[in-house]
């Protein structure tokens, strides 16, 4: 498949690319001789060749994310100054304006 100027010019309009006309003769040649480069991989023999997703071997070395029971309800509120119904009392943080926070 041959790349001409006429082509160029008109997917980068598409593209809302500007070139100066004397780029586009350099550009064209350049965008050519790629096309031709990727064209040589259509003759290769890839029969039996399984796909390569990522040129890395790639293992999570993070932990199954798993929801289970570690720690013991009351044994947590072993270390709690004070709680109530069942929840950590903390200090109110925003007292709705009565004292100008």
């Amino acid at each position: 498949m041959a790349i001409n100027e006429k082509t160029v010019k008109h997917v980068a309009k598409l593209a809302k690319l500007e070139f100066k006309e004397e780029d586009i003769h350099d550009f064209t040649e350049e965008i050519d001789k790629i096309i031709q480069m990727v064209e040589q991989l259509e003759d290769l023999d890839t029969q039996g060749v399984e796909g390569t997703y990522h040129g890395i071997t790639h293992h999570s070395v993070v932990r199954k994310d798993e929801a289970k029971l570690d720690i013991d309800r009351e044994d947590l509120f072993k270390n709690v100054k004070t709680k109530q119904d069942g929840f950590i009392k903390v200090p109110a943080i925003m007292d709705n304006g009565e004292s100008g926070a």
